[in-house]
């Protein structure tokens, strides 16, 4: 990962930090103020009416790890909800939270190695040795499919992994998991019986 984007992913950090204790006014004025020092006129501020209590300013396209828009949950919080075990299901969570979850500004339907060295930063989560691989391992591992030019496609295993199994002993995994148990279970039982049949014959 670059040192530019370090850099900026620090420094949302910062921001973030910085405002979250103000009322909605005050960052307001405070985004305001920066940005005519700034000298940043791309950016419009969000009007104070507009702004619900305890929400931060939508980041500006492009921008990764800002705050999280109306409707929108921020991938930290994401991945504490679904615990991911493997630098494989975290690939495949970035992937899913980017397709379905993240901020409208900031949804793509392909991923790719920056992508994945950005958000396990913003997560939290703990970079692979070689972070390079880790799209390939997980596309090996079954949850990608390749889109060309470096470029993965969550498939629908990786889907159902995110959405379904995670995390790992949820109750609907635990269902799935006495389901073929079960199965397995009345197949050993059937067998036993044909077994049993044969010798009395």
């Amino acid at each position: 990962m670059s040192d530019t984007v370090d850099q900026e992913v620090e420094a949302i950090k910062i921001v973030l930090a910085a405002l979250a204790p103000l009322s909605a006014k005050a960052r307001v004025s405070v985004l305001e103020y920066a940005m005519k020092r700034l000298e940043i006129t791309a950016v419009s501020a969000p009007p104070v009416g507009g702004m619900p209590p305890g929400k931060l300013p939508p980041s500006k396209p492009g921008i990764e790890g800002g705050a999280p828009s109306e409707g929108s949950l921020h991938i930290k919080e994401f991945k504490g909800s679904k615990k991911p075990r493997s630098a494989n299901e975290m690939a495949a969570l970035v992937a899913y939270y980017l397709v379905n979850l993240a901020p409208h500004s900031q949804r793509k339907e392909t991923v790719n190695q920056s992508d994945m060295e950005t958000f396990f930063k913003i997560a939290e989560y703990p970079l692979p040795k070689q972070i390079r691989v880790t799209l390939q391992n997980a596309k090996t591992a079954g949850y990608f499919d390749a889109a060309g030019s470096g470029e993965y496609r969550l498939n629908a295993v990786g889907h159902n992994l995110v959405a379904h199994s995670m995390p790992r002993g949820s109750a609907t995994e635990s269902k799935s998991r006495g389901f073929r148990k079960k199965q397995v279970t009345s197949k050993k039982a059937k067998s036993s019986t044909r077994k049993t049949k044969g010798k009395s014959q």
